[in-house]
């Protein structure tokens, strides 16, 4: 089937049952959108290192082609922080931030992105996204988050308009401030912190209110009483134009430098998209489309690109918005972009008297909302390994270039992986005889007796090349424990799948087993994992005679081969053949007289 099948494109079907009702819910939701998305975007733009009013850009075509090309009702789609930082962590390498060339960059990387998210889509490569753990994501946002609020120092000080005009590293301005305190700013910190303190008590207390909004005006009133000299840096006006066709500033001669960082991208603002969609799917009950969503991103990423925009994902913040205000489909989406094109049309002059440090306070406060310590905490009780993965990524991004640090923490989350799976759990086990049936249970967990010449052994975890070395190294302590011949049972029903380099090993076993004249067998394997054995040969290999159905099987066949010497010494008896074997003998006791 061609990847290019109807099934690849969105149908509308909430178009047959839209009704007056569901217009007025879109519309409402929609405006509220464009108000709380106004102050973010134009935050997300200055982080990217990118003109304020390409954010609006960016937030009217995304929002809009994400929305109709994807399959969730309420993802909203555009400017986001993660992604803004590791835009301009990537451009800023071939470009000086603020330069015509570094805007061309910045659209080069964003087609290029968009055009890697499509073609995943296309090729129904959905599930890639479940290799980027959400370990990563948190490591990689907390980094992410820091770096962000320490961007916007010399803003909040007032020693640059913002922090993304330059490339000098945060800890130069800071040693720089602390070495020269005169330079500070002090009506720029006043604003800056009664922007940030504001934000944080309404997102505290008052949270269905838009706080970022509020933050702003009370941070714009106070920096009109406090700075009567105007010697503070505001945003300035935007432009009052629509996006325009920006296909002549992309240069193509700078793909193969940007591919690295685009692929990093892509995976980012995939996973980003599609953990959003499906948190509020789980809400809205709504069935999603881990592909569409991938065509959707794509899609949108290239629009923006094409449309004077950068690099866009899915927003936490305006998707939870957009759901609590009652959005019911994908128009409330069209509306938040068409209220933004208004205020930009008509009130271009509105951040003519924005103050660069109430931005930068809010940028601050959307960074401390990336930074999830709950999350962190818990993680690093949940796992060890976790935890490793989760401070390499987050040390990765403060200290590589940022979109490298996906790559460690996949890297890494792999290597772990692959060294849990590399040791399956192998667990004595025998049957518990003081039950009816005499069920196959650990050992250790019920203190249960096993017998002196069969040992049974369970094996949870799939049995593998990587995993190959490890369960040798057991059968072969374990064969040398046992009395000879050696007699093993192999419970399988916790093993999902047997390689080749697996099925050799167990050969070489079996074969070392029985030059001792003893036995090994293996029971309770799944069908799917016998039906794979049949097609690659490794049934006929090892013999089909020595894999029985159940347990029970595979003790009446060892019990047959069993030493009665040893059995008239036993007292174990948990078998149920062993009634059939010779009653343990007395001991005789001599008195001596």
């Amino acid at each position: 089937m061609s990847v290019f099948s109807a099934r690849s494109i969105k149908v509308p079907e909430w178009l047959s049952n839209y009704s007056k009702h569901t217009a007025q819910a879109d519309i409402q939701a929609g405006l509220t959108g464009a108000i709380i998305t106004l102050p973010q975007v134009i935050a997300y733009a200055l982080i990217a290192g990118m003109p304020a009013e390409y954010g609006l850009y960016t937030a009217m075509v995304a929002t809009v082609i994400a929305a109709f090309m994807g399959s969730s009702y309420h993802l909203v789609t555009g400017p986001a922080a993660a992604i803004s930082i590791v835009v301009m962590s990537i451009a800023s390498e071939y470009a000086t931030i603020g330069s015509q060339g570094y805007i061309s960059t910045v659209l080069t990387l964003t087609l290029l992105t968009g055009i890697i998210q499509l073609g995943l889509g296309l090729l129904r490569l959905g599930a890639l996204v479940n290799f980027i753990s959400h370990t990563v994501i948190v490591g990689f946002t907390s980094g992410a988050a820091l770096l962000i609020a320490a961007s916007q120092l010399p803003a909040v000080m007032g020693v640059a308009k913002k922090a993304s005009e330059t490339t000098e590293p945060f800890y130069h301005y800071v040693w720089s401030l602390v070495l020269h305190p005169e330079h500070i700013h002090l009506a720029s910190v006043t604003v800056a912190l009664l922007t940030i303190i504001i934000a944080l008590v309404i997102k505290q207390w008052i949270p269905r209110l838009p706080y970022l909004v509020i933050a702003l005006v009370a941070g714009s009133l106070s920096a009109f009483i406090i700075d009567t000299q105007h010697t503070m840096d505001y945003i300035g006006d935007i432009p009052a134009s629509l996006p325009t066709v920006s296909v002549a500033l992309i240069d193509t001669s700078k793909v193969s430098d940007l591919f690295s960082g685009a692929f990093a991208l892509a995976m980012l603002g995939l996973i980003e998209a599609v953990t959003i969609a499906r948190s509020l799917a789980r809400k809205s009950h709504q069935h999603l489309s881990g592909n569409r969503e991938f065509i959707g991103q794509g899609a949108a990423n290239i629009g923006t690109s094409l449309l004077s925009g950068f690099a866009s994902s899915g927003s936490f913040t305006r998707s939870a918005a957009n759901y609590d205000a009652g959005a019911k489909t994908p128009v409330a989406s069209l509306v938040m972009a068409l209220g933004l094109a208004l205020i930009v049309f008509f009130l271009p002059h509105l951040t003519r008297y924005l103050p660069a440090a109430a931005v930068a306070g809010c940028i601050i406060v959307i960074a401390y909302n990336l930074f999830k310590i709950n999350e962190i905490i818990s993680i690093i009780k949940a796992s060890r390994h976790d935890a490793w993965v989760l401070s390499l990524t987050f040390f990765a991004a403060l200290l590589l270039e940022l979109q490298f640090a996906i790559y460690v923490g996949v890297i890494f989350s792999l290597v772990f992986y692959l060294q849990r799976t590399s040791k399956p759990t192998i667990i004595d086990v025998a049957p518990i005889i003081d039950r009816p049936k005499r069920p196959i249970r650990n050992v250790k967990r019920f203190t249960a007796d096993e017998c002196p010449q069969i040992k049974i052994i369970r094996i949870d975890g799939s049995l593998f090349f990587g995993a190959v070395d490890h369960i040798q190294q057991h059968l072969r302590k374990l064969a040398s424990s046992l009395p000879s011949p050696p007699k093993i049972i192999v419970v399988g029903k916790g093993i999902n799948f047997i390689d080749i380099a697996a099925i050799e090993m167990l050969e070489q076993e079996i074969h070392r087993i029985e030059v001792r004249g003893g036995h090994l067998l293996v029971c309770s394997l799944k069908g799917t994992v016998l039906d794979e054995m049949e097609k690659n040969g490794g049934l006929r290999k090892l013999g089909k005679a020595r894999f029985c159905e159940t347990p029970e099987e595979a003790i009446e066949i060892m019990m047959h081969e069993a030493d009665s010497s040893i059995c008239q010494h036993c007292t174990k008896r948990i078998f149920k053949e062993c009634a059939s074997k010779p009653t343990p003998i007395e001991p005789v006791v001599t008195h001596i007289s």
